[in-house]
């Protein structure tokens, strides 16, 4: 613990302190808001949000998998969350019935994660995921995240209003001039400068949004207590359930995605042990989540991403960083000032990290060989996953509504196409024999 001393450590602390809070800021605010919750009811959620991914993290480091990866709700549980919003409500669901729903899947979901780890089966279900499902689910990732950043940076807002929506050209000015200037910063200034773009962007977009729009102290002044369930009591919808089951068993890509990821770049190879502690911690931090109303943990991919733009690899910095954010749930009005932070401006930020995500998607669609006759192996679960992203959620109400909810979500029937035709046969061999080039 000698790296204490070092005032780099805790600049570069700082660092992952503002991208771990940039990342996971916006996810409560934009779920109370899906969800309806009074601005009051939010601030329980961030707290909540703080403290448990604060814990994942240092859990993660000194016990799990031991790297500097953030372990933070999912960005594929998120997307699961807003489209069921959409299309549920489409459908008649009362918003209390699915956020019900959702956390009991999700506690269910928590503690399958924790069986795969305690059981040893992480490595067994990795080799499922090959390059080609890798790739894949990196790519519709990122898409299902850019749209919800996008969505966010323009000022349109989450759930059920979106329909009558419209871009509040001010916001989102100013939104996209510091995603442009964090993507200049980014390529243009020199590494020691570029490491730390992404807090430049939030500190100088969160003082211009305050000169130009005023400091929004809403949910600042509200004092709520945690509470259980606060997005609907335990109930049972069969389609809901089953989908969070789904999601919770896909959502294991996202730890072979960061830990695999994160292996060259960190001169590693993940073992068995890795694999059976990281999806151990992630259960539990998924269990809670469900209890307090939060999205499900995963390590985030997205920290390859971060690593590579800062190339802050030492533990120490992400240690500072995760103890910074713990003390700011615990710290009640420290945490209710970092609440204020605009979410055009967080979304700005984000929309900037997560670009990488297509740079992981190629690395992974480098390992594959792609010919006329193979292509199906991803062009079917790439195109077909975007297709249903842009659908509406009413095309989906012909569907029965056990299955309903897992089919209108292009993220997840993406992976699982990628999963099938991936397994199904040895696509290396399509187009190489000497039968197919006749």
């Amino acid at each position: 613990m000698h790296g204490l001393k070092d005032t780099k450590n805790w600049i570069a602390g700082l660092q992952w302190f503002f991208f771990i809070f940039a990342n996971i800021v916006v996810i409560p605010i934009t779920i109370g808001e899906a969800f309806g919750l009074q601005q009051a009811e939010v601030v329980p959620l961030l707290r909540m949000s703080f403290i448990v991914t604060g814990l994942a993290c240092l859990a993660q480091v000194f016990f799990g998998h031991g790297r500097p990866i953030l372990e933070g709700q999912s960005g594929l549980w998120w997307g699961i969350y807003l489209t069921l919003v959409t299309t549920t409500a489409a459908q008649g669901m009362p918003i209390e019935v699915l956020g019900g729903s959702l956390a009991l899947g999700v506690i269910i979901a928590g503690g399958i994660t924790i069986v795969i780890g305690v059981t040893g089966l992480g490595p067994v279900i990795a080799k499922y995921f090959t390059p080609g499902v890798m790739g894949v689910f990196m790519f519709l990732l990122g898409l299902t995240l850019i749209q919800i950043f996008l969505q966010g940076m323009l000022g349109i807002p989450f759930g059920g209003a979106t329909d009558e929506a419209t871009i509040d050209l001010p916001v989102a000015g100013l939104a996209i001039f510091i995603a442009l200037l964090v993507i200049v910063i980014s390529i243009k200034s020199s590494a020691k400068v570029r490491s730390y773009a992404l807090l430049i962007g939030i500190i100088l977009g969160w003082a211009l949004y305050a000169m130009i729009f005023g400091v929004d102290t809403s949910l600042a002044g509200e004092a709520a207590s945690v509470r259980l369930f606060p997005l609907g009591g335990l109930t049972w919808d069969t389609g809901v359930v089953l989908t969070a089951v789904m999601a919770g068993l896909l959502n294991t890509s996202n730890t072979f995605g960061a830990l695999k990821g994160t292996d060259e770049m960190l001169d590693k190879t993940t073992t068995r042990k890795d694999y059976a502690t990281t999806f151990s911690f992630t259960g539990l931090a998924s269990i809670a989540s469900g209890l307090f109303g939060l999205v499900a943990y995963a390590p985030y991919v997205s920290s390859i991403g971060f690593l590579r733009q800062t190339s802050i690899f030492d533990r120490m910095p992400f240690i500072i960083g995760s103890f910074m954010f713990f003390l700011m749930g615990v710290i009640e009005p420290v945490g209710a000032f970092f609440s204020t932070l605009p979410l055009s401006i967080g979304s700005a930020v984000l929309f900037v990290s997560y670009l990488q995500l297509f740079n992981s998607s190629m690395d992974f669609f480098k390992n594959i060989t792609l010919n006329t006759l193979n292509v199906y192996r991803s062009a079917i679960p790439l195109f077909v996953g975007a297709i249903i992203m842009m659908l509406p959620a009413t095309y989906f109400e012909s569907i029965p509504a056990f299955i309903r909810p897992f089919t209108s979500n292009g993220l997840l029937m993406g992976i699982i196409l990628a999963l099938i035709l991936e397994n199904m046969l040895n696509w290396e061999r399509v187009g190489t024999t000497p039968l197919d080039k006749q």
